[in-house]
């Protein structure tokens, strides 16, 4: 089962992570939490890697939604998004809204999801075509 939707730009990561803020805004997330992984391992453990960071958005509305449906679903908030250099690109990935579906078997979850879904698969494509 395929958890993520993903995007592979042609940019820098700085302008990458930019334009991935940009484009999730448009569609209505916040970034709550931000975790510079390449940051963490280099302190903790003196590990060097590209860079990589894991956005955690948010869309209020949705999230609402969400927790109306299953107060436990909050373990799977924020929604994920992951900015990482990979070669000469910078890979961006969005955990699939519809794994909320699939792990809570609820079917209120499904609208949910959906609209998820439709927002941050715009905010991808946004980056692909440059529009973000």
């Amino acid at each position: 089962m395929s958890y993520d939707r993903t995007v592979r730009l042609n940019t820098t990561f700085e302008e990458a992570e930019q334009a991935v803020r940009r484009s999730l805004g448009e569609q209505g997330f916040g970034v709550l939490t931000e975790i510079d992984v390449q940051a963490t391992l280099k302190a903790k453990l003196g590990h060097a890697m590209e860079p990589y960071l894991i956005l955690g958005a948010c869309n209020p509305p949705l999230a609402k939604r969400a927790l109306e449906a299953d107060p436990s679903i909050g373990l799977l908030l924020p929604c994920n998004v992951v900015v990482r250099a990979e070669g000469d690109q910078v890979v961006v990935q969005a955990v699939d809204p519809g794994t909320m579906v699939t792990l809570t078997g609820l079917a209120a979850m499904e609208p949910v999801a959906e609209e998820a879904t439709r927002r941050l698969d715009a905010a991808l494509a946004s980056l692909e075509t440059g529009s973000a």
